[in-house]
């Protein structure tokens, strides 16, 4: 499970840069990055050895998948954007989900260091910006910024704002 991998990983890593503020400088965190760390100090050594061997399983099928396509298109998250400061959704289209399950299609790419980009796409009916994720090959950075590049020029975005309420 990519979402496990991710925050197994991370909450390992972002335990060992910050854990030794939790205590002195907690209140001045933000409530989620708090609990975050929390969820990192419980990670065990054989908990975050098996998400590396698993992430590097996934690297393997990565590569492999991508040895085929200069370039992979998905959505950039699963849902619409959501209320600032909201850690995560409870439930996606009426089912149940993770507090990151809005972003399953970074979890591979952000675990296994290909080059991604999110460019503007469009706007939902109430105005919102959506994304466009375009992942390359490993080490492929200026296939996907030139592409990125070329989708922008197509559909320029720069002088369009959401409705600020």
């Amino acid at each position: 499970d990519p979402e496990e991998m991710f925050r197994v990983t991370v909450g390992a890593e972002t335990w060992s840069a910050w854990g030794d503020r939790l205590e002195s400088d907690g209140d001045k965190m933000d409530r989620s990055f708090r609990a975050f760390l929390k969820f990192g100090s419980t990670i065990t050594s054989p908990r975050l050895l098996r998400a590396l061997r698993e992430r590097h399983e996934l690297w393997t099928e990565v590569q492999r998948f991508l040895a085929r396509f200069d370039l992979l298109i998905t959505p950039t998250v699963a849902v619409p954007p959501f209320e600032v400061g909201k850690p995560g959704l409870n439930e996606i289209n009426g089912a149940p989900s993770s507090p990151l399950g809005w972003m399953p299609v970074c979890f591979p790419f952000n675990l296994t260091g290909q080059p991604a980009a999110s460019v503007p796409v469009g706007f939902t009916r109430a105005g919102l910006p959506v994304g466009l994720q375009i992942v390359g090959r490993r080490h492929a950075d200026h296939t996907v910024l030139a592409a990125s590049a070329a989708f922008e020029a197509a559909q320029p975005w720069a002088d369009r704002r959401p409705p600020l309420d």
